[in-house]
């Protein structure tokens, strides 16, 4: 899996998490909290959702900022 088929998996998990969101505009380096308003509760559901559709579990030491590092430790679980 790619990280733009990451990426446009993320959109579609925000579209339920955040309907009113407009995630076309959504990139790699759009900030989790600060640009797309989630909190500690809408990171956990988007988290677990990401999880449940590529079939990975991130863990307690992965530290998400913005959409790419969602991407790019999504790619590394998918590797192992």
């Amino acid at each position: 899996m790619t990280k733009e088929e990451i990426l446009e998996s993320l959109k579609e998990v925000i579209k339920v998490v955040r309907p009113e969101m407009d995630v076309e505009s959504v990139g790699f380096d759009t900030r989790l909290r600060e640009d797309l308003a989630l909190d500690s509760l809408s990171m956990m559901l988007t988290a677990m959702a990401i999880e449940n559709k590529l079939g990975i579990r991130f863990e307690s030491q992965h530290i998400f900022n913005t959409v790419g590092d969602v991407c790019a430790i999504a790619i590394e679980l998918l590797g192992k």
